[in-house]
């Protein structure tokens, strides 16, 4: 709606499959990728439209996680799945655990302390739990987006906000997905190797710089101050070792 909203021409929704790689979660799919097809006007336009997505997102992944956290089942939901759990002086370790993010942990001290007898499940479990499962992927899915790379969102704000510094911000984080991408293949507390196949997406579909845009004037406060916003999502959202498969 923004991109008709200021006259630019995008492509449909590009489906990026994810399919079954060993070490990494299979969830079907990265999500889409919307290429810019005509010339942005000018700055504003390209904030607007690379910023509303991701706080869309955002926010609907809030909501769905304060949801699943105050709608948290006792821990007998989680011994009806694993009976054998009943009988073990803790509850052991899975061979598939979800990574925290900073807005995860949080809540989870947040609900913790409102709530202090609670069960919080660990996030070998997360799984089990719908709400926070999905909204555990919304945080990693608007990460992922937000990386300051090419015609991702992400790259569409820093290059509104910053101009040509994308470049070098943009690289930086390139290269720091791949070195993230091959420690995890060593040592997936340190990584993830899904990081690698999203490094090669970058770099083949989505392409590492921005392309160049119309009128360059700058931002205004507001819109720098949502800039700034989006930015502290992404942080919030990342997980350096999002996933960890034994």
């Amino acid at each position: 709606m923004l991109q008709k909203k200021h006259g630019v021409t995008t492509t449909l929704p590009y489906f990026i499959p994810f399919p079954p790689i060993p070490f990494v979660l299979n969830f079907g799919t990265l999500g889409a990728v919307i290429r810019i097809k005509s010339l942005v006007p000018n700055r504003k336009a390209l904030f607007d439209i690379g910023v509303a997505g991701p706080i869309a997102g955002f926010i609907a992944t809030l909501i769905v996680l304060i949801y699943g956290f105050e709608n948290l089942p006792d821990i007998e939901y989680l011994y009806q799945i694993h009976p054998e759990y009943r009988f073990l002086p803790k509850l052991p370790e899975g061979d598939l655990t979800f990574g925290d993010t900073l807005l995860f942990f949080l809540l989870k001290k947040l609900f913790s302390i409102l709530n202090p007898d609670a069960f919080i499940p660990p996030m070998n479990e997360i799984y089990h739990y719908p709400y926070l499962c999905a909204g555990w992927f919304g945080l990693l899915v608007t990460a992922m987006n937000l990386i300051p790379v090419g015609q991702l969102d992400g790259g569409h704000i820093i290059f509104a906000m910053f101009g040509d510094k994308h470049k070098f911000i943009a690289r930086g984080f390139f290269f720091s997905l791949i070195f993230l991408g091959v420690f995890g293949i060593f040592e997936q507390n340190l990584g993830w190797p899904g990081w690698l196949v999203w490094a090669f997406v970058l770099y083949f579909i989505v392409k590492i710089e921005h392309p160049p845009i119309g009128t360059f004037g700058l931002l205004d406060k507001k819109r720098m101050v949502i800039g700034w916003l989006a930015i502290a999502i992404f942080i919030l959202s990342i997980s350096p070792s999002p996933i960890k498969i034994k």
